[in-house]
């Protein structure tokens, strides 16, 4: 998995992008969550470049999870 560094990373651009969203909005927060653990897994750890995944996966997701 993941070291913890990298874990709090994730965790922060998590909450960082979906901040405005409710806590019960979880299939639009699993959808980014998803994109930004794909992401690492390639090895993307940059949070400029993490923050820009989440949010257009944020975009993305289909408006009955926003």
């Amino acid at each position: 998995m993941f070291d913890r560094e990298t874990t709090a990373l994730l965790r922060a651009v998590l909450s960082e992008v979906c901040e405005n969203l409710s806590k019960y909005e979880t299939g639009a927060r699993a959808l980014v969550a998803s994109k930004l653990l794909e992401a690492a897994t390639r090895g993307e750890t940059s949070p400029d470049d993490l923050k820009r995944i989440g949010q257009r996966a944020l975009c993305a997701a289909p408006s009955m999870w926003r």
